[in-house]
């Protein structure tokens, strides 16, 4: 398995920040920085940056990219350079401070290349963003900023019709049909207090409607993607476009995940050792990746409620004295290795490719 020394002619460093960026080419055969300079954070910039990259490797073919912060402050560099045919990967984690002599942007960017040189080629890790991953981050994101709005104007025209006589039974939560008719509700002759909370009303429900419609665009771009991307997830029972989409944006491409059981503790559905003494047991993981654990969670209860081979198991372990929430863990974990290897077989041949040394 070739290392990066060896496959590649220059390694370009960069250190990412908010104003500008700090770059660092080194010839790989003799490790030598070659030459170094900061760029501001501009279309101008990058555009520049670019240009002085390949006017320094004589537009070698042979060029890697090691970047702090890709999903950060070098997120719009790292795609201009990806256009152009750079390929970019994530900069190891730099070494604990107190070990270091010296500290300055462009030393920082000296070490983001040279702490690839002996890293197998197999084992660089891709940016977690770009893409369609990039559209699915963004989708998820809208759909949750969404969803907390809608809970919200809901919540509040449920409180508004349930202390003024507007004339719609709420003593239960609001359907659909109800916010409907309350959006189409017309003014009416009464007074101001009941007229202004009528009002109110008609503009929380027509605002309820309208963010329902765009969760249902929302979803039906997600899965549209998630079947271009892993429609593999969509075989898998319980699983739908949106918890799919979560599970894609967490394993994001291979070589970030190095294992099922790194996996599982991604999601934080490995149990944590909690043993004092003769009592042995184990506590739940609140770390790891809330927004996966959730998407586990919720494929979890679709399972144990419509699927007979997941009601079996649960009634087993019931038996054996087994509480729900250890029940639910053991089924996260069974899912979290089953999304990995689901998406690691389905993956097998996107690794990155080692370019063919013809230095």
């Amino acid at each position: 398995m070739p290392i990066v020394a060896h496959a590649y002619q220059f390694v370009v460093g960069v250190d990412t920040h908010a104003g500008r960026h700090a770059f660092s080419i080194v010839e790989t055969r003799t490790q030598t920085e070659i030459d170094s300079g900061e760029f501001p954070v501009t279309p101008a910039g990058f555009a520049r940056a670019i240009t002085w990259i390949r006017r320094r490797t004589k537009s070698s073919p042979q060029v890697l990219v090691s970047m702090e912060g890709t999903g950060s402050f070098g997120q719009t560099l790292r795609l201009d350079l990806e256009r152009e045919g750079l390929l970019v990967v994530e900069a190891p984690k730099p070494p604990h401070r107190a070990g270091r002599i010296t500290k300055s942007d462009l030393v920082d960017a000296r070490r983001a290349a040279l702490g690839v040189m002996g890293t197998p080629v197999e084992s660089l890790v891709l940016p977690r963003c770009g893409g369609a991953r990039e559209a699915l981050r963004i989708l998820l994101q809208a759909r949750g900023a969404l969803t907390v709005e809608n809970t919200a104007q809901i919540n509040r025209l449920t409180a508004l019709v349930r202390t003024h006589s507007l004339g719609i039974d709420a003593r239960r939560a609001l359907g659909r049909l109800q916010i409907k008719e309350i959006a189409k509700w017309r003014t009416r002759n009464e007074g101001i207090d009941l007229r202004t909370a009528r009002n109110e009303a008609v503009r929380l429900a027509q605002r309820i409607v309208t963010n329902r419609n765009d969760l249902n665009d929302n979803k039906t771009v997600i899965e549209d993607l998630i079947r271009q991307e892993a429609p593999e997830l969509l075989d898998i029972k319980g699983v739908g476009p949106v918890t799919a989409a979560q599970f894609y944006l967490a394993w994001s491409h291979p070589g970030r995940v190095r294992s099922a059981a790194a996996f599982v503790a991604l999601a934080g559905a490995n149990p944590i050792p909690a043993s004092s003494g003769k009592n042995q047991r184990h506590r739940l993981n609140r770390g790891g990746d809330r927004a996966l654990n959730n998407a586990l969670h919720t494929v979890i209860l679709v399972r144990m409620r419509h699927d007979d081979e997941t009601k079996t198991y649960v009634q087993k372990r019931t038996r054996e004295g087994k509480s729900k929430r250890e029940i639910m863990r053991c089924l996260k974990r069974y899912l979290a290795r089953r999304v990995y290897r689901t998406l690691q077989n389905a993956n097998t041949g996107a690794s990155i490719q080692p370019l063919k040394n013809t230095a």
